[in-house]
């Protein structure tokens, strides 16, 4: 478990608009001005991989469930446009940017790593993908998000090539890619909870590297990674659904709640396919849900925290009978259907 700090202390660090990209460890005492120290910056670099890791694991190893696809590389990027100006220079020279776009990271046993890339390295070319030609606006993370969805546009498994610097020596690589399920994932910095899926992005708090363990934090991004494969925000947004605080109120609620309990579904699967143990996700409930699943509206549009525990529970019996791997469940072939708001078939009630 990453035992993190996230405080105000923080955002002289980086760009409001990057938060959602990076993260780092607050120094006591350090002032707007300052430089953030090698310690912040190297925080940064581990929270963003670890979620880059999970994620990447999830996406690969879920690819036959997935109708869109992109190749699995293994990088975690970064830019020093997400770095505000006071930092920018203390980014550029601990991380050794030679180019806009660098590897933040790189996720252990990756086809990026067994074809050598290694973090630090700055990034000319991706395949067909001119980095060096993408505009980017400092203070933002425009040229990363620009990067991602080139890279991701690139076909699932073709070896691709990939141009680089590293300590002002250019040179290349090329990578097999693993097919992988087509999502980025990005951390928010902030001491609430936020998770959120919008159909391309994952985003996931900071809180929950910070206060659970590994198995149950990828358990919280496989439930948000299984509303992409489901395709949830293209159907609510057909059912014509109200977001926000009205999210809990009259006809919204059963699509909601249906959409909630088809990803508690699938996101049991997805672990059990990457290798994770699915009772994770019973776990974080047991200790997420009393505290902090509450709240009125958030009960209307949710089931209740206990109601998925056992929803859970079910299906992982069903799980645990199956030796099969991949495991693909049928409720994917529901995906380019329209919402029906039948909920209550999928609950099963706490006893």
């Amino acid at each position: 478990m990453y035992r993190l700090t996230l405080s105000a202390a923080l955002k002289p660090f980086l760009a409001p608009s990057a938060l959602v990209a990076s993260l780092a460890l607050p120094v006591a005492g350090v002032a707007a001005q300052e430089r953030p120290t090698a310690e912040a910056m190297e925080a940064v670099r581990d929270a963003d991989l670890a979620l880059a890791t999970v994620g990447f694991r999830l996406a690969t190893a879920n690819a036959p469930l997935c109708d869109r696809q992109e190749p699995g590389l293994g990088i975690q990027l970064h830019t020093l446009d997400q770095f505000d100006a006071g930092a920018r220079e203390a980014a550029r020279a601990h991380f050794g940017f030679a180019a806009p776009i660098a590897i933040e990271g790189v996720v252990a046993g990756s086809p990026a790593e067994q074809a050598g890339l290694r973090r630090d390295d700055s990034l000319l070319r991706v395949g067909a993908v001119d980095l060096a030609a993408i505009a980017g606006k400092p203070g933002t993370t425009d040229r990363l998000v620009a990067a991602q969805l080139a890279i991701a546009a690139l076909p699932p498994s073709a070896p691709v090539e990939v141009a680089y610097l590293r300590g002002g020596v250019a040179g290349s690589a090329t990578v097999t890619p693993l097919p992988a399920c087509k999502s980025r994932f990005e951390l928010l910095l902030g001491t609430a909870y936020p998770a959120s899926a919008d159909g391309t992005m994952v985003q996931i708090g900071a809180r929950f590297l910070e206060e659970y363990p590994a198995d149950q934090f990828a358990a919280v991004v496989a439930h948000e990674f299984s509303h992409n494969i489901l395709h949830h925000r293209d159907r609510l947004e057909a059912r014509g659904v109200t977001w926000g605080l009205l999210a809990g109120l009259g006809g919204n609620v059963k699509y909601f709640r249906q959409t909630e309990l088809q990803a508690d579904l699938l996101s049991v699967y997805l672990l059990a396919n990457a290798g994770y143990p699915p009772r994770a996700s019973v776990a974080f409930w047991k200790k997420f849900g009393p505290s902090k699943a509450g709240g009125f509206l958030r009960s209307r549009s949710h089931p209740h925290w206990a109601d998925r525990v056992a929803t859970i529970d079910a299906e992982i019996a069903r799980i645990d009978s199956n030796p099969t791997r991949p495991l693909v469940p049928a409720a994917l072939a529901e995906r380019a259907q329209p919402l029906s708001g039948d909920w209550q078939s999928l609950i099963v009630r706490r006893k």
